[in-house]
């Protein structure tokens, strides 16, 4: 029997898998859950080479609010050498991640597996890109 971790908030629950962090978001991440999530977002970013994977599957409503928390994930994993992966499923939300440009540098995977696997495949056949020749825009720790 699989043991579900507590939830941190109601809108985040922490998992190991395959040595990787994964922070799964649930419900609808608004400005209200964004507050919530930032210092443990910061908390798990802010580790030496970190080995995240930013799950959404399980979220209904996504807005600008969630799309910063993507943008400050990614910054601070880049700036400390580590791997971001995310996974999302949802149409709009996808579609949200596309229109903004972030689907360039932050691809979604269907699921845990695909993300990393497409990781190391990708990570075999070229060296792993830094920050993007266009910054995109950055926010503060």
């Amino acid at each position: 029997m699989r043991h579900e971790p507590a939830p941190l908030t109601r809108q985040l629950r922490i998992h190991r898998y395959r040595g990787y962090t994964v922070l799964e978001l649930h419900g609808e991440i608004d400005i209200s859950a964004a507050l919530d999530i930032i210092p443990v977002l910061d908390a798990e970013t802010g580790r030496p080479a970190p080995r995240i994977v930013i799950d959404l599957r399980p979220v209904e409503f996504f807005d600008c609010s969630g799309l910063r928390l993507l943008y400050r994930a990614r910054h601070r994993v880049a700036s400390r050498g580590g791997e971001l992966h995310l996974v999302c499923t949802h149409p709009l939300t996808l579609r949200i991640i596309r229109v903004t440009g972030l689907a360039r540098v932050l691809p979604p995977a269907a699921s845990p597996d695909e993300a990393i696997g497409g990781a190391a495949a990708a990570s075999r056949s070229r060296p792993l890109p830094g920050l993007p020749e266009h910054p995109l825009p950055t926010y503060p720790d």
